[in-house]
């Protein structure tokens, strides 16, 4: 009772943020009875027939949802391998730039992506690589045939990837420039003495002093495998690349907005959550176990 007369101005700071968390995150979870529904909006929850599984049994064997699950975890696996792999590259580039300036002209570049919105880099990447755009343009100077980008899916789920890769890259790029500015300097300067150049600078002592944060990103990212990109998808891509490109969470948002089959879209989006809630649970628990990382 002391510690919370104490800090009362604190949790009295937090009500409208627990509130809004209520209304807006848990309060739509009582969506969920849905799935196990033949949901009619004018019949409501109540009055709803009850048909128990069946709607999983029909998402599970509609001739997309495989397609659409290899799709969700094929571009999810990409963006998290890329966006250790870039971001890592970039931080330890950076690093060897001995003019601070310059370091921190390229560093603020490559992360103002990450402060704009998909509507208006969606908007962006498709007049890039539109028919008319200027990669296009470039390929036809080459004397090379357009590429219809933004209908084949196998560039578009390139364009995808790498799109959203650009997008975040920066913000990786600047929790390893920390990491590495954490590194005792010692060790760089005995390896100098020892007759060490950067390169082995780099593979002796930055790399193993970034293994724990990268491990950590690694491990994190591992919660979010399933979701591949919702907003950034629904913005850019057309009927014609859903073999490729559809994902989990269009796939639901056609299910229940475009064909009115609310029951199955919330069976899908149940399956989907509950999937995230145990990677979720595994990848903090093997952040906790391996690299003492802990949210509570």
């Amino acid at each position: 009772m002391r510690t919370l007369r104490r800090d009362f101005p604190l949790h009295l700071m937090l009500v409208p943020g627990v509130i809004l968390t209520l209304i807006y995150a848990y309060g739509p979870m009582a969506g969920i009875i849905m799935a196990f529904q033949n949901f009619e909006p004018l019949s409501g929850f109540f009055k709803s027939k009850w048909v128990g599984f069946d709607n999983f049994t029909y998402v599970f064997h509609l001739p997309d949802f495989n397609q659409v699950l290899w799709n969700t975890l094929l571009i999810s696996i990409f963006k998290m391998i890329l966006f250790l792999l870039v971001p890592l590259i970039l931080a330890l580039l950076l690093n060897e730039i001995t003019k601070k300036w310059f370091a921190g002209l390229i560093q603020s570049s490559i992360f103002l992506p990450f402060f704009l919105s998909w509507t208006v880099l969606g908007g962006v990447i498709i007049e890039l690589f539109s028919l008319n755009g200027p990669v296009n343009g470039l390929i036809s100077l080459m004397g090379l045939k357009p590429i219809l980008f933004m209908l084949n899916n196998d560039w578009f789920r390139g364009i995808i990837i790498g799109s959203d890769v650009w997008k975040g890259m920066g913000y990786n790029m600047i929790i390893m420039l920390a990491a590495i500015t954490g590194i005792n300097m010692s060790l760089y300067e005995a390896a100098e003495v020892d007759g060490g150049g950067k390169w082995k600078q780099m593979l002796h002592i930055t790399l193993p002093g970034l293994a724990p944060m990268l491990i950590l990103l690694g491990v994190l990212s591992l919660g979010n495998i399933l979701n591949a990109g919702f907003e950034q998808i629904l913005l850019m891509y057309n009927p014609t690349v859903y073999q490729g490109s559809d994902i989990i969470d269009t796939f639901v948002y056609r299910l229940g907005m475009f064909s009115q089959q609310f029951g199955p879209a919330a069976a899908v989006g149940l399956f989907k959550s509950i999937i995230s809630l145990g990677l979720v649970s595994i990848s903090y628990y093997a952040a906790y176990k391996y690299n003492n990382y802990r949210i509570f």
